[in-house]
């Protein structure tokens, strides 16, 4: 049966590509209480495991998906990247380094102290830093130096099995150190520091009361105006609501006659007005109005849920509580906040940057225009802009070729790095333009989930035959690396951003947990801060951290001195 099935995957390598994909994805989907291994890590073990009946998988193969991955990566984080590079980031940006380079050092120093292999090396930094792309720049860039093949594959084997170990552990030593060790590090309660920048941002979320979730749905319900508010403006019957909540008027049933509101249209007896808002502000405020009515007519509204860009330089650096006063917002309800693929705590004091996503509701004409305002509207769509991406990622690749000769050996930031360069300016032009460049999420997921888990299968299936041999002999002393690399790095930056900078502690935990890409890690804090302020802090550094953690690819091969 063995043989049999190595003698198919010897003729249809694919095959045994997608059978790894297959399995990695189900073990990734395993879990053991809130822990579970991942896609990534699942991919690697089932590369291993399909690899043992010898198939052998083209390194282009391989490249390619590792370039969709990298470029996914910029697209996803050029905006939030470039908009650190200025004086008010400078405390994340300092903590990102910090954790960056202390991770690369750290790693540099055990393995020349232990003389452990490069390809070990590149590994263990790339798990116990739990960032994937460092170990694909780290193969790129010993291909490049001119080795032998055989020494290319037991580089490859090396960087696997190194991988396969650090990664666990350093994904579960980043949510106990960060989650667990690092409030203790802190000069007051994570708990206290995250309610003392709630307090800052406004305290009650924008829209609605601190016990009104943003993620309810809004609705209209139709009132026949009670007498009170008979020759009383649209404007004042607005103005009534209660603290802390929103009304608004869409539309006016007069006789026979709909009315386009006007914030100085006078209300006259049997009026019934469309009011949108709130579900449950409506309920609780609705009989103030008057009486409810179903006004089939008058409710028949088009309504529209938009993901709107913030592009318009007039809009970023604004808080929530300076847009709200803006005439397009009005007519508007903000269900949410995202900042680089994360969902951020909508706070009145919250500042908005290029490249955040904020989910409008509304009547869609509304909706549309409040979405102008702010900068474009990022409708879903099923076509990838193709061109775009495929522009990118050769130019990329192009800025990556050239080279630095010196004597035998040859520096170039290679075509792996370029790529993640290219992804970074195409994600920022696409924040600036919505004329072109356009990806929806599902090929971004695609991009970047599948790009890295097949690169990964690769990975583990050409590593497969040495895999067992090399945890076996360099194991146990990874595991103690890979902790001394992850409490080094994060211990650092939160000393950092804490003694020097004077970082609030939720925000810095947060950006310790972007700096070391570790999304487990930033739902554990969140966790033990009971608030989402970290997030806050999360989006900035992983943008930087990606890019420095994968370029470490690059500079432990050579530092390591790797045959050329």
């Amino acid at each position: 049966m063995i043989a049999t099935t190595a003698g198919i995957f010897a003729r249809h390598p694919e095959l045994a590509l997608f059978l790894a994909l297959c399995l990695g994805y189900a073990i990734g989907k395993l879990r053991y209480g809130n822990f579970s291994v991942g896609a990534v890590t699942g991919c690697l073990i089932a590369g291993v495991i399909v690899g043992q009946t010898g198939v052998r998988m083209s390194d282009d193969l391989k490249q390619v998906f590792f370039l969709l991955f990298l470029f996914a990566i910029g697209y996803r984080t050029g905006p939030q990247f470039f908009r650190s590079l200025n004086a008010k980031a400078l405390p994340q940006i300092a903590v990102t380094l910090v954790l960056c380079v202390t991770a690369l050092l750290v790693a540099l120093g055990c393995a020349k102290l232990l003389g452990l292999d490069v390809g070990i090396a590149a590994g263990m930094l790339a798990g116990a830093a739990t960032e994937s792309a460092t170990v694909g720049v780290a193969i790129d860039t010993f291909r490049r130096i001119g080795a032998a093949p055989e020494a290319i594959r037991t580089f490859e084997a090396n960087v696997a099995t190194a991988f396969a170990v650090c990664y666990l552990v350093g994904v579960i030593a980043t949510i106990i150190m960060l989650s667990q060790v690092a409030p203790r590090m802190l000069k007051r309660n994570l708990r206290e520091a995250c309610a003392a920048m709630e307090a800052e941002l406004g305290g009650a979320p924008a829209d609605g009361g601190p016990d009104v979730s943003m993620r309810r749905a809004v609705e209209a319900r139709a009132f026949r105006i009670a007498a009170r508010w008979v020759d009383k403006t649209i404007a004042e019957l607005e103005s009534a609501a209660e603290p802390g909540t929103k009304i608004y008027i869409e539309l006016v049933h007069r006789g026979d006659t709909i009315l386009e509101p006007r914030p100085d249209l006078l209300l006259q007896a049997d009026d019934v007005v469309a009011v949108v808002g709130w579900r449950g502000n409506l309920v609780e405020q609705g009989s103030a109005i008057g009486a409810e009515q179903d006004d089939h007519t008058l409710l028949n509204i088009p309504a529209d849920q938009v993901d709107a860009v913030v592009t318009n330089r007039r809009v970023i650096g604004s808080t929530l509580a300076q847009l709200r006063v803006h005439p397009a917002a009005r007519t508007v309800f903000l269900r949410r906040v995202v900042r680089a693929g994360e969902e951020i705590p909508i706070y009145d004091g919250l500042a908005l940057e290029r490249g955040d996503v904020l989910t409008l509701v509304g009547a869609r004409q509304n909706a549309a225009a409040a979405a102008a305002a702010i900068g474009y509207a990022d409708r879903p769509g099923s076509a990838t802009d193709m061109i775009f991406v495929g522009l990118f990622i050769v130019l990329g690749g192009l800025i990556g070729i050239p080279a630095l000769h010196f004597g035998a050996l040859e520096l170039s930031i290679g075509v792996a790095v370029g790529t993640l360069l290219g992804g970074l300016v195409g994600g920022w032009l696409r924040a600036r333009s919505r004329r072109f460049g356009f990806v929806p999420s599902g090929a971004l997921w695609f991009f970047d989930s599948v790009g890295l888990s097949a690169f990964i299968a690769c990975v583990g299936i050409s590593a497969g035959p040495s895999f067992v041999s090399g945890l076996v002999q360099s194991g146990p002393a990874l595991v103690v690396v890979s902790i001394l690399v992850v409490a080094a790095s994060h211990g650092a930056a939160i000393l950092v951003g804490s003694r020097i900078f004077g970082m609030n502690e939720g925000v810095l935990l947060g950006t310790c947990c972007g700096a070391g890409t570790s999304a487990p890690a930033l739902a554990a804090v969140q966790e033990q801060a009971n608030s989402r302020i970290p997030t806050i802090g999360y989006g900035l550094g992983y943008a930087i951290g990606n890019v420095l953690l994968a370029l470490w690819g690059s500079v432990i091969v050579f530092a390591l001195g790797a045959p050329g």
